[in-house]
């Protein structure tokens, strides 16, 4: 098995009387990406900040690429995207992007990184004169341009508009197709289900649920089947006619839904059991559990100061 580009054992995290971080563990595989989800306050921050080496843990391990977050060999391998920017205020983008290169032997292209993040255009103008959403993405171009081994990512398209969050997904996806492991925080779940290999939600500092999208997703769900038909179908003998556990409902009148295990047997038995009452089911759909449905689950729909 290859060895994990990040791996977090019982990492623990104290402020004071304050336990941030309460025995977090998870493994990122090399080449992929992983999703860290959690509310305000749960112990992302802490936990990542640990990773990147810029605090120190109170307990646990962390390996990154296999060594200590604050051995000096990693600063060539490692990317980090702070929310801060982590810019000069008074230098040009442009200028800012290729120093940043020349710290690194084998750096992308500054000026492919430019066009593709859509700041050509204002390469000439000084850090602190950018937009918000231009300094986020040049904090992005800054994060990736020394062709790093593995990538943190902190909320990466906040603030963005539609066209840039999907250059930045885009580029997210061509970094991990080169091989790059990839570590992003968002409150974004269309991101994490778009981009995540593995997703990981913490809350409270400690993991409340792991795994990739589709397990999330599955686990404890049963799914509805819906469809729409004319009012007042016998829905009692439709359920004797499905699997057993399957039932069936009807609100408001002429819109259904059938709960159970949604599966290719389900359906076949539904459409059976339609064409044999002579009943045409418009609008025939799957829903399931999104992942923001299990967020809510695991972690509370409580607002977080």
């Amino acid at each position: 098995m290859d060895q994990p580009a990040l791996e977090v054992a019982g990492l623990v995290k104290r402020y004071g009387g304050l336990t941030a971080v309460d025995g977090i563990s998870f493994r990122v595989a090399p080449a992929s990406v992983l999703a860290l989800l959690g509310p305000n306050g749960a112990g992302k921050t802490s936990t990542v900040e640990i990773c990147e080496g810029f605090r120190r843990p109170d307990g646990g391990t962390v390996r990154v690429l296999g060594l200590d977050p604050r051995d000096r060999a990693l600063r060539p391998r490692v990317g980090v995207m702070p929310q801060a920017g982590g810019a000069y205020p008074g230098l040009r983008a442009g200028e800012m992007l290729r120093l940043v290169a020349s710290y690194s032997a084998h750096p992308l292209d500054p000026g492919d990184l430019l066009d593709r993040l859509a700041l050509t255009d204002v390469q000439g103008t000084a850090y602190r004169r950018l937009s918000g959403g231009q300094q986020q993405r040049l904090s992005l171009a800054m994060a990736v341009v020394g062709r790093p081994e593995l990538v943190f990512l902190d909320e990466p398209t906040a603030g963005l508009d539609p066209q840039a969050r999907r250059a930045t997904w885009e580029l997210v996806r061509a970094l991990r197709a080169d091989g790059v492991t990839v570590v992003l925080t968002t409150h974004l779940m269309d991101e994490a289900e778009q981009l995540a290999d593995h997703v990981v939600v913490i809350d409270h500092g400690r993991v409340v649920g792991a795994g990739t999208v589709d397990d999330l997703t599955r686990t404890e769900a049963a799914g509805q089947l819906r469809f729409r038909a004319t009012p007042g179908l016998a829905v009692h003998q439709l359920a004797a006619a499905l699997p057993t556990g399957t039932t069936v409902g009807e609100a408001p009148a002429g819109q259904y839904v059938v709960t159970g295990t949604v599966d290719p047997q389900l359906l076949a038995a539904v459409t059976a059991w339609c064409a044999g009452n002579g009943v045409l089911a418009e609008d025939l759909r799957v829903e399931t559990r999104t992942l923001e449905d299990v967020f809510l689950e695991l972690t509370g729909t409580e607002l977080r100061p």
